[in-house]
Formats: structure tokens, C-alpha cells, sequence
């Protein structure tokens, strides 16, 4: 039995497609969605009394409106880790010249909930809301190495989508790789996901122990050198740790032999 309420649900996969892609009318949300054109035109109706999208007549085309911001502001506040981890970020983006980024998992995907962006911004992968695949990246595999087991298997269980030629697709050597994540609580990818970008990230733990957050900075490969790879690998750690302790998590000491 599903208790999956369809309405709600076309609803929800419109603003979403909204926030990705601004601007569209009728046709383009009808094809992206996957629903009739008539269908969509009632969820809009519904959605802009509501405030939540907004029509621009002189195109016919809809953006997001301004109901979205109440939301989103209502949820930063109610967010532990988002409330925890900002002022560290503010730090952490003062030591560095590439993007700080916060990203949680939701089921098989990460989604960014931050980002400090430098002064000449990159196009890089992540913004704020932003869902990802998991396999890639810095911060994914993070979170995709301290997730249930369960999950990681259903996600081994279907094909690992290529995006470059440096992301990891045979299972066996993913499995590797995340072994070696757990054993560190760290990670950097380069090129695997965008072929240009490199990613320095850590795991943030919560006051179980449990890996709830991963905090790292992206940058370009071009402007990357040995000084700064060093320094941003012992950046990443130490505000990890530091948010991870706002949040009332406290390292285990190993008991003497």
C-alpha cells in the first residue's frame, strides 16, 4: 500500500523543476515532469495562488515566487547543522580561494545546504538545494561511506552513471574507495564529477558519532598547487572537527596497552 498522496507529489517535482530551471512555460515543465499539459496548468494555477510560483504574462513563462523564501528561511532556523556549521564556514572560506560547501544526504542523493563562494566564483557543481549522485565527488562519498548498508548496496545494485572519465563505475573498486574514506573520515576527488574541479572534503559527526554532514572546498584543478592541496586537506579536517564539536560529538580516547 502506498500512502503517496500523486497530487502533492507533481506538485513538489514542479517547484523543484522550477528551482533548476527558471523561466519555462507550460510545454517545458509538461515534458520535464512528465505530465500532460493540462494537468500542469492546474498545478500552476493552484501553486501561483498560493504564491509559491509566479507568471510572467508578457512571456507566458514561471518562476518560483516568493512563498519558496518562507520556507527556506523557516528551515535554515530549524536546521542543527546548518545553525552549527555557518559560522565555520564563514572562517573557512577566509583561508581558501575555491567554494566551501556543506552537503547532507537525502536517500540516494547528496543535496548542498550552504555555500560560501569566492570572490571570482567558479560554474561549479554545487548550490544551495542542489541534489547529487553519491558516487562522486569529495563530499558524496563521504556520506555515501557512512550510509546504511542497505542503501549502499541498492545504489551498487544499479549501473554507476560515467560523467567523466575519472569517476569510479565498477563496484568493486567504488567498495575500495569508500574502505578507505571510512578509515580517514576524509576524502578529495578530482575531475570525477566535473572534469575541470577538485574537491578537498570531512566528515561532520553529530553528538552519536554519526556522520550527519561533510564540509569541503571545490575549486578548479588550474588553480591548484601542492601548497594549497596541503593546506586545504588540514582545513577541511579541523573545521569538520570543529563544527562536529558544536554539535556535542566528542572523539572516543582509545584505552591504553
Amino acid at each position: 500500500m502506498s500512502y503517496t498522496i500523486t497530487a502533492v507529489d507533481r506538485a513538489l517535482a514542479l517547484l523543484e523543476t522550477l528551482a533548476e530551471k527558471p523561466g519555462i512555460g507550460v510545454t517545458e515543465i509538461a515534458h520535464l515532469t512528465g505530465n500532460t499539459k493540462s494537468l500542469v496548468f492546474r498545478l500552476i494555477y493552484t501553486l501561483e495562488r498560493r504564491g509559491y510560483v509566479i507568471k510572467d504574462p508578457s512571456t507566458r513563462t514561471y518562476t518560483l515566487g516568493y512563498r519558496p523564501l518562507y520556507l527556506a528561511a523557516n528551515a535554515h532556523d530549524q536546521f542543527a547543522v546548518l545553525r552549527a556549521a555557518e559560522p565555520f564556514l564563514d572562517v573557512l572560506a577566509t583561508r581558501c580561494d575555491g567554494n566551501v560547501n556543506l552537503l547532507v544526504r537525502d536517500g540516494l542523493n547528496s543535496v548542498c545546504i550552504a555555500v560560501r563562494e569566492t570572490p571570482a566564483p567558479a560554474d561549479l557543481y554545487a548550490k544551495v538545494g542542489r541534489r547529487g549522485p553519491l558516487h562522486v565527488g569529495g563530499g558524496p562519498k563521504i556520506l555515501l561511506a557512512f550510509a546504511p548498508a542497505e542503501l549502499l548496496e541498492e545504489l551498487l545494485a544499479s549501473p554507476l552513471e560515467r560523467f567523466t572519465d575519472a569517476t569510479i563505475v565498477d563496484p568493486a573498486a567504488l567498495r575500495r574507495k569508500l574502505e578507505e574514506i571510512r578509515a580517514v573520515g576524509a576524502n578529495e576527488s578530482h575531475g570525477d564529477l566535473d572534469p575541470e574541479a577538485y574537491s578537498f572534503a570531512a566528515a561532520i559527526r553529530d553528538a552519536a558519532g554519526e556522520v550527519v554532514a561533510t564540509v569541503s572546498i571545490a575549486g578548479l584543478n588550474a588553480t591548484l598547487t601542492d601548497e594549497k592541496s596541503n593546506s586545504y586537506r588540514r582545513f577541511v579536517r579541523d573545521t569538520a572537527q570543529r563544527i562536529s564539536a558544536a554539535l556535542g560529538y566528542r572523539p572516543k580516547l582509545r584505552a591504553a596497552v
